[in-house]
């Protein structure tokens, strides 16, 4: 979702570094889609290389991948073809009128929704685009998780992987505006083929339970689900068949809510 990310500028890159063999992801947002009785239209906000939208795609859902970057877009339509795959931005977008039954957001993908406006703008773009009654399931880092805690910031994160014979190396390092209230990236990359290292700066917003609730409710929405776990990216990972938990302490956030029938 950031210019000049390494990762978002090459998605098979991107792919090789966040395998997901599994299609977890794709397989969470349909269970969450599937118990809460979802329609077939979905729209995958944020659908990046496009691996989710092509799993629900495949369980039968008409499916829409909307994203902000043309090279995730490009490589979505050669490698995960079926969905219809459209370039729209999150703070805002007009995809048609009660155009779907659900909205699917994953990996933090709202949570480039950095100011208050912009979530007004993702939110009442939600709200044009879902039929009454309609879904948003979304998937992100819990900002609660960093009230008091400080293991995920105390010292930088290294990886390390081999993709088309190059060794790449990322070191991240992560900080929290709390005037602006995002955790903010550094990641430098590093690799053994003589490309000058690469610095690049992203940031999410971290949100808090009970915000995100009130947003949602603000704008029509009733929140069905609202836990950390187990998710797509959770230790342990969720498993089929699992139930949503009841608390908030973990360092993801899953939330599912239904649009109100009168908001149309």
């Amino acid at each position: 979702m950031t210019n000049g990310n390494l990762l978002t500028d090459n998605p098979e890159l991107y792919e090789a570094r966040f395998p997901d063999a599994e299609r977890l992801a794709g397989r969470w947002a349909e269970d969450c889609l599937r118990r809460h009785g979802a329609g077939p239209r979905v729209l995958d906000m944020g659908c990046g290389t496009g691996r989710d939208a092509a799993h629900l795609h495949g369980v039968g859902r008409t499916v829409t991948g909307a994203d902000l970057s043309e090279a995730m877009l490009a490589h979505a339509r050669t490698r995960h073809p079926g969905p219809a795959y459209v370039r729209a931005d999150l703070h805002g977008f007009d995809l048609g009128r009660a155009a779907f039954d659900a909205v699917v957001c994953l990996d933090s993908s709202l949570l480039y929704c950095h100011t208050n406006t912009q979530l007004d703008g993702f939110l009442a773009s939600c709200r044009q685009a879902l039929a009454p009654g309609g879904l948003l399931v979304a998937e992100m880092r819990n900002g609660a998780y960093f009230l008091g805690r400080t293991d995920l910031l105390d010292t930088p994160t290294v990886n390390a992987f081999t993709w088309q014979g190059t060794a790449h190396k990322s070191t991240t390092t992560l900080t929290v505006d709390r005037t602006a209230q995002l955790l903010r990236r550094i990641r430098v990359w590093t690799s053994d083929d003589g490309t000058p290292p690469a610095e690049q700066h992203s940031a999410w917003r971290l949100l808090f339970p009970q915000e995100l609730r009130n947003v949602l409710t603000t704008h029509g929405f009733e929140v069905l689900e609202l836990h950390d776990g187990p998710g797509p990216r959770t230790e342990p990972q969720w498993r089929e068949g699992q139930l949503p938990g009841r608390v908030t302490n973990a360092d993801r956030l899953h939330v599912v809510a239904r649009l109100g029938i009168s908001t149309h």
